[in-house]
């Protein structure tokens, strides 16, 4: 279906979200038609954050907003579905668009699998009503299954449409970028360079990827690091988790900007508690890159700012290959909790691969080497 027939079958006139790859087509019409416009689109911190706007939306103006999110992020959503949108709370109605990765029989990546398998279930749970959208789904069809929830959505309730893999289209090509001149792939190369045998916990998305390669290049085996493949935006609580009971260790954490804003609080956290071991790294190219590149709002933020609010004894923020090499010999040598903003470009190689190696023997080989 064509992204514009899904977008008037909605009839809806506010829509926020986090992106993801699987509603690139929405993404990027919605970025091409409304940019970023608090009255009409807005892309959130976390999936949670967007249900919270949503409801903000539809008591300022009684009308349904709606929510797009990736099926990893209905965890996110639980809770102010259940206690704040719910009927037996304050009954606010809502259309949920699922991007529906790991649907079972279709290949996908393992950190997509479990989720997949239960996308529906967990609506179900949720007491929301849901339909698959797929490649031969009709704005018709849309508009018929929004006329049958007419009802359900008077009354406070909330609606999905769980959306599969290609069932959506949109003939533009939407191009994001930035002014920053560093690539995140060479980044991350020199990050491996400073960091030689120390334990590295890497984010979600295409850092992780990288990282993968480089080790495989440089013929260096993957027990040096642990990657984040799920549960976006907790990669830094992990090196956290890390650092405190390997003290003697120095532990790098390479975080994504996207990451860090979904669960900014993580910062907070560590920034209580210092551990003299961590190296915390973002790497900002203010773009949710890995799932289309639309913006984040780190893009005009200073987090090396927001970290030194939280409490981190040394932050620095860089945009050259000289500094960010000066800060890493740094924070190598370091007795202290060290943060490092670095301001990336957009893009990746186009033949760039995934990890061939599971989840668990990632694990096992993380494990092992830290003993």
């Amino acid at each position: 279906m064509k992204i514009e027939e899904f977008v008037a079958a909605l009839h809806a006139e506010f829509y926020t979200g986090v992106p993801d790859s699987q509603l690139k087509p929405l993404c990027d019409y919605l970025y091409e038609t409304y940019g970023i416009d608090p009255k009409r689109h807005v892309i959130a911190a976390n999936e949670g954050n967007s249900v919270a706007l949503a409801a903000g939306y539809h008591l300022a103006t009684g009308k349904v907003p709606v929510v797009y999110m990736q099926n990893s992020g209905e965890g996110n959503i639980v809770n102010p579905v259940a206690s704040l949108l719910n009927d037996k709370v304050y009954a606010i109605p809502c259309i949920f668009v699922i991007g529906w990765r790991g649907e079972p029989g279709v290949h996908d990546e393992p950190q997509h699998i479990y989720q997949g398998a239960v996308t529906l279930k967990l609506l179900e749970d949720m007491d929301i009503c849901a339909f698959v959208v797929d490649k031969e789904t009709t704005e018709q069809q849309i508009e018929e299954q929004l006329s049958a929830w007419k009802s359900l959505l008077e009354s406070g309730k909330q609606v999905a449409f769980v959306v599969k893999k290609g069932a959506l289209e949109y003939d533009k090509k939407v191009k994001y970028a930035n002014g920053n001149a560093m690539s995140r792939e060479e980044i991350i190369r020199h990050i491996v360079a400073v960091s030689g045998s120390d334990p590295v916990v890497s984010t979600t998305g295409k850092a992780s990827r990288e990282l993968f390669e480089i080790r495989e290049a440089n013929k260096q085996g993957h027990g040096y690091d642990f990657l984040t493949v799920g549960s976006m935006g907790h990669c830094s609580s992990i090196a956290l988790g890390v650092a405190v009971n390997e003290p003697d260790k120095k532990v790098w954490c390479i975080d994504g900007d996207g990451a860090a804003l979904m669960h900014m609080g993580a910062m907070a956290v560590i920034g209580a508690n210092r551990p003299k071991n961590l190296v915390h790294i973002v790497l900002n190219n203010g773009a949710h890159e890995t799932v289309g590149g639309m913006p984040t709002v780190a893009g005009g933020l200073n987090l090396c700012e927001v970290a030194k609010a939280c409490g981190y004894p040394n932050a620095v923020r860089v945009s050259d290959f000289k500094r960010l090499d000066k800060a890493l010999k740094k924070a190598k040598s370091a007795n202290e909790l060290t943060f490092i903003e670095v301001l990336a470009s957009i893009g990746a190689r186009a033949d760039l691969g995934r990890p061939t190696t599971t989840a668990v023997q990632n694990k096992i080989d993380f494990m092992n080497q830290l003993k």
